[in-house]
């Protein structure tokens, strides 16, 4: 679990987890998602196709919320319909708080939402309505001894699509009680471990084959018996063969880093982020005032205790976000003293291995890819430096293959650009190509493709590979930042940026400037260095 940031920072660390953040499996019984084997279907549940029809169909819907409203009532189970934009999760913890159920379901939430139904048109014939209707969709909350908290979310039409969604943190907290280990949990995140390698062996059980077997049977568990038995009852089930299959929808992977003080990580997070988001060209950043919980997005009926809490925080909550298609990179702070970062898959399709069940631990080996790509991106800008003899041999031309190209001259703008291109491109899952090296070289230049187009791209990224600050990913057209390459490029521009034109501007000074009010620790370096600069312009000669 070693990556650049925690290996840089391990001083300041009491420990660090990995561990399954979010889980969403999709459920779906296959046969009923297809016009001939719905048939087949109906008629071994009914007996023949006389009675498939729309009238049928919206009775099958009208019972399944009947029984469940009945069930509820006695059993003193509380089922609330939500309307639109109300946040579930929020009204579920409020009665998991309250709930005296130790076991099994505790609450009963109804919204609507798109899914797939059928209309039956003359003869019996079977199409989808479009566009894809919205309707009632109960979402169970139940308890669960392996998992804790689960949600089970069924649509109320056959052929009855499902979500299962789980947390990794729920499940590792309840194997940690188990074991003995003693913990303090802030919602979805450990803050003190009495036994953290413990805990650690314990999170890396949902990445192994067996976490198969465990997502299978939690759903097994409830999903028939629990759910679906309001639609088809036991018999029904058997008689019709009516049998989920599970796919992976959403799942997320995060790298938790506890701090020993909580002042020493927003210190650290404060700079990664203020040396970061420029080369990383991260646009999503923002920073949440609040008190000791995250704050509430939903409607704020008592506005005024808000402003309260923003005028007088007690726990900020920072966080930047790098989007890549359906995948998202985010870092931030989670209770006082963790700082997670977090990669989020918000559909698996766009990882290219297969979205069933089976495919789990591979979909999480690629999710710890990318985020330790992603972590040491950042480890490459927080800490950089340039070997001595790097800064002679840039501007050398090399050999690439049989093809001799140009060295790199930062004192150009088109190198200079292509620099802060690739160390933006360095977290992309996947790697890149020469063409998103050519629009990202564009859009910092404000230049059009004639002027910067994938061909010159191209040569650039050679005199990059020969220089070993990229290299091609296999036999692939895509490309990767090396980390050497990557710390040579961020303090080239660093220096550039943040030394060497300051300190020029300062000796073309002939007028003393105002020194600040209220200097910052930089300002103070700077003052210094400007003073001890201008000894060493007068000892080589040079006007200052």
């Amino acid at each position: 679990m070693a990556d650049g940031l925690s290996d840089l920072y391990q001083d300041l660390l009491t420990g660090s987890y990995d561990c399954v953040d979010r889980i969403v499996l999709n459920a779906y019984f296959r046969m009923g998602h297809s016009p001939g084997g719905f048939h087949v279907w109906w008629q071994a549940l009914t007996g023949s196709d006389e009675s498939l029809d729309n009238t049928h169909l919206m009775r099958m819907a009208g019972r399944f919320s009947r029984r469940i409203r009945g069930y509820a009532k006695a059993h003193d189970i509380p089922v609330i319909d939500c309307p639109v934009g109300e946040r579930k999760h929020d009204i579920a913890e409020e009665h998991l708080a309250k709930t005296k159920i130790t076991q099994g379901l505790f609450l009963v939430l109804v919204g609507r939402a798109q899914a797939p139904v059928w209309e039956v048109t003359r003869a019996h014939h079977l199409e989808r309505k479009q566009p894809m209707p919205y309707v009632n969709h109960y979402s169970f909350h139940i308890l669960d001894p392996e998992w804790g908290h689960i949600t089970i979310k069924i649509s109320g039409h056959p052929p009855f699509p499902v979500q299962v969604i789980l947390n990794g943190h729920e499940y590792v907290a309840c194997q940690a009680h188990k074991a003995g280990i003693c913990f303090t949990k802030e919602g979805n995140c450990f803050t003190h471990i009495s036994d953290a390698a413990g805990l650690a062996k314990i999170a890396d059980t949902l990445s192994q084959p067996g976490a198969i077997g465990r997502l299978n049977q939690v759903c097994e568990r409830w999903i028939y018996s629990t759910c679906l038995c309001f639609a088809l009852d036991r018999e029904e089930q058997e008689r019709s063969r009516f049998q989920y299959q599970y796919s992976n929808y959403q799942i997320e992977y995060s790298r938790n880093l506890v701090f020993e003080i909580g002042g020493s990580m927003e210190q650290v997070f404060q700079a990664l982020i203020d040396r970061s988001r420029a080369p990383l060209d991260l646009k999503t950043i923002k920073t949440i005032l609040g008190y000791q919980r995250r704050p509430r997005y939903g409607k704020r009926k008592k506005r005024s205790e808000w402003e309260v809490a923003v005028e007088r925080p007690t726990y900020d909550l920072t966080m930047f976000k790098l989007h890549c298609g359906k995948l998202t990179l985010k870092i931030y702070t989670k209770g006082e003293r963790v700082l997670r970062i977090e990669a989020m898959a918000h559909n698996t399709q766009e990882l290219d291995c297969g979205r069933s069940l089976e495919n789990f631990p591979e979909i999480l080996a690629r999710l710890k890819s990318i985020l330790e790509r992603f972590i040491n991106a950042l480890s490459y800008i927080d800490q950089c430096f340039i070997a001595d003899e790097t800064l002679e041999q840039l501007p050398a031309p090399v050999q690439v293959g049989k093809i001799k190209v140009g060295g790199i001259d930062f004192n150009k703008p088109r190198m200079r650009w292509v620099a802060q291109a690739v160390l933006a491109l360095s977290a992309s899952p996947g790697g890149f190509t020469a063409s998103q090296l050519s629009q990202q070289v564009r859009r910092l230049s404000q230049q059009d493709e004639s002027h910067y187009g994938p061909r010159r791209a191209a040569y650039d990224l050679k005199k990059l590979r020969g220089k070993q600050i990229v290299c091609r990913i296999g036999k692939s057209t895509r490309y990767e930042a090396i980390p050497q390459g990557a710390r040579a490029m961020a303090a080239l521009l660093v220096l550039r940026d943040k030394a060497i034109k300051p300190l020029l501007a300062a000796a073309q000074q002939h007028r003393r400037s105002r020194r600040p009010q209220n200097p910052t620790p930089l300002d103070i370096h700077y003052q210094t260095i400007r003073a001890s600069m201008r000894g060493v312009f007068h000892e080589l000669g040079i006007p200052a």
